[in-house]
C-alpha cells in the first residue's frame, strides 16, 4: 500500500516536472544564443548584472543566463549541456542537492548555477574534497567563466593572506572544505579588519556533498596553539603568592570568595618579578597568573572544593559532593591549583578556535550540492541543512547489470573466488575495478593477483593527482585497479577502445560497507552515459557487517545445505537482508551525528555572540561606550555582591572599598571612597560618576586618539584570552558529561545548562578584565595589538608528510565498552555501536 502511495505522491516526480519546465524555457532560447557573435554573447554578463541591480531576481534571469552559459560552453569547452544537466543546475539554484549518476557531467552542470549566482557580485564558492580537484576544475571551467567576463580564484593551503584575499574577491572561488573552514576561523582571530580574507558567506556549491556534509560531519576543524610557557608562569606565580599575608598583602571576602591584592601586595609582586607596573599591558599574563594563584591559595581548599587523586586535581561538586571527573576549572584556575599542589601542569596545547563542517556550511545564505549518491541520506540533508535531494534522470538509460551478492562461508573462500573472477575477466581484456573497504583488504587482493600474475594498480586515497590519472585510465582494455572506496573520487572512468564490445567496466566489491551510499558510489563507477557494465559484490559470513547481523543463522543454513567454502549463496533475499542491516546502521549513525550537532550547537551560539562582539570592536572607530558599559556592569555586580543583605549592618562596605581600590581606581588617583550612611543606589551612582571622571582624566592625559586604540587593544586581548580558555573548558566539560547519565540526568540538558553558566561567567570575566586594564594600565607610546597565542592549522588530509604536534581534525572514536556519546548511559556496543 505504502509503495502505491509513494508512486502516486512521489515528491521527486513533482520536482522533476518543475525542473522540466525550466529546461523547456532554457532550450527555447538555444537558437537565439547560437545567433549571437562571441562579443555579443560576452556582453550578456554585464546586461544581466545591470538587470539584477535594477531589481530583477536571480530566478527571473535564470532561463537567459543558463542559455548563455550553455552556448558559451559549446564554443569554449566543446561541451553542450544536456537537458538533464539544465535540470540538475536548476535544482542547485534552488538550494538543493542534485543526485546525478557518475559520468553524467556534474562539473559542467554546476557551471550554469555558479554563473547565475555569481552575477550578484557577492561571490560563489565551489567546494571540492581535495586541492587537486579544486585546481583542475578552476583551470578547466575557468576558461568558460573568463570568456563570459567573470573572475575565478583558487584558494589553496599554500597561499599568503593577500593571495587568499584576492582569491575570495573573485566572482567564483574554488576551494576545499578544510581551507574554507580554517579561513573562517582565522578571520575571527585577526587583529585588524583589513587582515580578513573572506567576504560574507553567500552561495556554495559542494561537489561530492555527501562526503563533506555527512562523512566528515563528526570531524571538527581545530586551530590550536602551544601554551607551554604558561606552565612556568603559574609555577613562578605560585612561589611568590604563597609568601603573601592576609589583610596586609591581600583582602579576602568570604561570602563572594573574592580575593584582591592590596597596594602593598602589588608592590611585593612587582619587586619579586623585577617589574615597574603589574598593570602594564605587557604583564597581562603575569597579572592573570598571580590573581589565579592567589585565588587557588586563599579561596580553594583541598578536600572541600577539589581532591587530588593519582596526580590529578578533581573538582568536587559543591551541591552534591560528587567528584566531577573530566571537568577542569576554566580561566587558568585549574593550572594554578596544580601548581599549588606541586602537580604537573596539564596544558601543553590549547584549542584556540574550532568549528564543525555542519555549522560552517549552515552559515551560507544558500547552499547546494552534487553527488551520485545522496538519496539514502535524504532525511539528514533535509533536517540538518534544509536541502532536498532531487534525483535527476540519466541522459541515457542505465545498461549496467548489478548482480546479486555472492556469499561465502569464509573470507578465504570469498577472496579466492573474487581473484578467479578477476583473472577470467582480465584474460578477455575486460577492465576491472576492485573496491575495498580497508587498505589491508587491498593488500590481500594485491597478493592474490600477483599470485595469478595479473598486473594491477593500487590506490588508497593518499596521492590525489596521481590517483586521478590512474582512475581515469582504469577503463582501458586489460586494466586492473584496486581502490579503497574514496580513492580517485570525482574523476570519471572513460572506457578504452574496444571495451564496449567485451562488456564494459566490471566492478568487483570485496565487502559491503556499512553505508549503502558508499556501495552505490562503487557501483556507479561502471555504466556511465548508458555504457554497458557489470557489478558484483563478494561477501563472506566473516565480514564485519555480516558478523554484526546474525550471520550465525546463515552459517547454519549453509551447513544444512551441505555447502562448502567454494560454493556461494546467491540470493536476492540475502542481499535484501544485508541492505536492511545497512539501513539500521545508517539510522544509528544519523542519530549519533544529530546528537553531536545538538552538543555543538551550544558552542555555535556562543561562538556567534563572541565573533559578533569581536567584529564590532574591529569595525567600530570609537569603543568608549562599550568600555563604559562594561565598567558600569562591573560596578553594579560588585555593589550588589557586597550589599546583598536587606540589613545595612550586614553590608560589607570595607570589602567593596578594597575591591574598588584594587580593580578600578588608578594608582595616581587621589579619590577617597566613602560609602558610610548611603543607600545602595547612591553608592552605585557615585561610584559610576567617580569612575567616569577618572576615565575622562585619563583620556585628557593620553589624548582621545590613543585612548581609542588602547580600548581596542584591551578589548581584543580580553575577549581572545577568555574565549580560548572557555573553549578549552567546554571541551573538558563535553568529554566528561556522558557520566551524568549514570545519575539519571540528561547529559545534553546538563551540558546546555552548565555551558550557559560558564559562558555567563566568561562574559563577566571579560568585563572585569577590560574594566581593570581600562582604569589601571598605563599606555605605552608603542601601543600595539598582539595575538594572545600563535595558532596553526594543518590540513588533516595532507598525509604522507611528517607533521609536528599541531592542530588537527580529530575524529570522535568511541571504544565498544565506553559510555555511548549520545548520553544514554549505556555502553557504546549496546547503544549506537550496535543494531537492535
Amino acid at each position: 500500500m505504502l509503495g502505491v502511495l509513494n508512486k502516486v505522491f512521489d515528491p521527486n516526480k513533482r520536482e522533476i516536472k518543475k525542473l522540466e519546465k525550466i529546461a523547456d524555457a532554457v532550450e527555447a532560447l538555444a537558437s537565439n544564443m547560437e545567433a549571437l557573435s562571441d562579443e555579443e554573447l560576452q556582453q550578456q554578463t554585464e546586461r544581466f548584472k545591470k538587470r539584477y541591480q535594477d531589481g530583477e531576481t536571480i530566478n527571473q534571469l535564470l532561463p537567459e543566463a543558463f542559455a548563455t552559459v550553455r552556448e558559451a560552453s559549446r564554443r569554449v569547452l566543446g561541451l553542450y549541456p544536456f537537458r538533464v544537466q539544465i535540470m540538475g543546475a536548476a535544482a542547485l539554484n534552488d538550494g538543493n542537492i542534485s543526485e546525478m549518476k557518475t559520468g553524467e557531467g556534474k562539473t559542467l552542470t554546476s557551471t550554469l548555477s555558479v554563473y547565475l549566482n555569481a552575477l550578484t557580485g557577492k561571490g560563489v564558492h565551489v567546494v571540492t574534497v581535495n586541492e587537486y580537484l579544486a585546481s583542475r576544475d578552476a583551470e578547466e571551467m575557468g576558461k568558460l567563466y573568463n570568456f563570459l567576463g567573470l573572475t575565478v580564484g583558487l584558494n589553496t593551503n599554500s597561499l599568503t593572506k593577500p593571495e587568499k584575499r584576492e582569491a575570495y574577491l573573485a566572482d567564483i572561488t574554488y576551494s576545499t572544505n578544510n581551507e574554507l573552514g580554517f579561513d573562517y576561523l582565522r578571520d575571527n582571530m585577526v587583529l585588524y579588519n583589513e587582515e580578513k580574507v573572506q567576504r560574507p558567506l553567500h552561495y556554495a556549491v559542494i561537489d561530492e556533498v555527501d562526503s563533506i556534509l555527512i562523512d566528515e560531519a563528526r570531524t571538527p576543524l581545530i586551530i590550536s596553539g602551544q601554551a607551554s610557557k604558561a606552565a612556568l608562569l603559574y609555577k613562578q606565580a605560585n612561589a611568590v603568592v604563597r609568601l603573601l599575608r592576609n589583610e596586609e598583602d591581600y583582602s579576602y571576602d568570604e561570602s563572594t570568595k573574592g580575593v584582591v591584592l592590596t597596594d602593598t601586595g602589588v608592590e611585593k609582586i612587582e619587586k619579586s618579578f623585577g617589574i615597574d607596573n603589574l598593570f602594564d599591558l605587557t604583564h597581562v599574563r603575569l597579572n592573570h597568573a598571580v590573581n589565579q594563584s592567589l585565588k587557588a591559595h586563599v579561596s580553594m581548599h583541598n578536600d572541600v572544593d577539589y581532591v587530588v587523586q593519582e596526580g590529578e586535581v578533581i573538582i568536587v561538586d559543591s551541591f552534591t559532593g560528587r567528584l566531577m571527573k573530566g571537568r577542569r576549572y576554566s580561566d587558568g584556575l585549574h593550572q594554578a591549583i596544580e601548581a599549588k599542589e606541586g602537580l604537573d601542569i596539564q596544558n601543553e596545547s590549547m584549542t584556540m578556535a574550532t568549528i564543525t563542517f555542519q555549522n560552517y556550511f549552515r552559515m551560507y545564505e544558500k547552499l547546494s550540492g552534487m553527488t551520485g549518491t545522496a538519496k539514502t541520506e535524504e532525511e539528514e540533508f533535509r533536517n540538518i541543512y534544509n536541502m532536498n535531494v532531487i534525483v535527476i534522470p540519466t541522459n541515457k538509460p542505465i545498461a549496467r547489470e548489478d548482480r546479486p551478492d555472492l556469499i561465502y562461508a569464509s573470507m578465504k573462500g570469498k577472496f579466492e573466488a573474487a581473484a578467479a573472477d578477476i583473472a577470467e575477466k582480465h584474460k578477455k581484456g575486460q577492465p576491472v575495478l576492485i573496491g575495498t573497504v580497508a587498505i589491508e583488504t587491498s593488500e590481500i587482493i594485491s597478493q592474490l593477483l600477483t599470485k595469478h600474475k595479473i598486473p594491477h594498480n593500487i590506490l588508497n586515497a593518499k596521492n590525489h593527482e596521481f590517483e586521478a590519472q590512474i582512475i581515469a585510465d582504469a577503463g582501458k582494455k586489460g586494466a586492473v585497479t584496486i581502490a579503497t572506496n574514496m580513492a580517485g573520487r570525482g574523476t570519471d572512468i572513460k572506457l578504452g577502445e574496444g571495451v564496449l564490445d567485451i562488456g564494459g567496466l566490471a566492478v568487483i566489491g570485496t565487502e559491503r560497507h556499512e553505508s549503502r551510499r558508499i556501495d552505490n558510489q562503487l557501483r556507479g563507477r561502471s555504466g556511465r552515459q548508458g555504457d554497458p557494465g557489470v557489478t558484483q559484490f563478494y561477501l563472506s559470513l566473516e565480514d564485519e557487517l555480516m558478523r554484526r547481523f546474525g550471520s550465525d543463522n546463515m552459517k547454519a543454513m549453509m551447513t544444512r545445505l551441505g555447502l562448502d567454502d567454494t560454493q556461494p549463496i546467491q540470493s536476492k533475499m540475502v542481499s535484501r537482508a544485508v541492505e536492511s542491516a545497512q539501513k539500521r546502521v545508517e539510522g544509528n549513525n544519523f542519530d549519533s551525528r544529530k546528537r553531536l550537532l545538538q552538543y555543538d550547537d551550544v558552542l555555535r551560539q556562543q561562538r556567534e555572540i563572541i565573533y559578533k562582539e569581536r567584529n564590532e570592536v574591529l569595525e567600530t572607530e570609537n569603543m568608549r561606550s562599550l568600555v563604559e558599559t562594561m565598567l558600569n556592569d562591573v560596578i553594579d555586580r560588585s555593589v550588589d555582591a557586597h550589599t546583598a543583605s536587606e540589613q545595612k549592618s550586614e553590608w560589607r562596605l570595607k570589602g567593596l572599598s578594597d575591591y574598588v581600590n584594587a580593580v578600578l581606581i588608578p594608582e595616581e588617583s587621589e579619590a577617597e571612597l566613602d560609602f558610610e550612611n548611603k543607600e545602595r543606589e547612591q553608592i552605585r551612582e557615585e561610584l559610576k560618576e567617580l569612575i567616569r571622571r577618572e576615565y575622562d582624566a585619563k583620556e585628557e592625559r593620553y589624548t582621545a586618539e590613543r585612548m581609542r586604540e588602547f580600548e581596542k587593544v584591551i578589548l581584543l586581548r580580553s575577549i581572545d584570552s577568555k574565549w580560548i580558555d572557555h573553549i578549552d573548558a567546554m571541551d573538558q566539560l563535553r568529554q566528561g558529561i556522558h557520566l551524568r547519565a549514570y545519575g539519571q540526568s540528561d547529559p545534553l540538558r546538563e551540558y546546555q545548562n552548565e555551558g550557559f553558566a560558564m559562558f555567563e561567567a566568561m562574559v563577566e570575566s571579560i568585563q572585569e578584565d577590560v574594566a581593570k586594564y581600562a582604569m589601571k594600565a598605563e599606555i605605552r607610546s608603542n601601543l600595539e595589538r598582539e595575538e594572545v597565542a600563535k595558532g596553526q592549522a594543518v590540513n588533516p588530509k595532507e598525509e604522507g608528510t611528517p607533521v609536528k604536534k599541531q592542530p588537527i581534525k580529530k575524529e570522535a572514536e568511541v571504544g565498544r565498552n565506553e559510555p555511548c556519546p549520545c548520553g544514554s548511559g549505556k555502553k557504546y556496543k549496546n547503544c549506537h555501536g550496535a543494531v537492535s
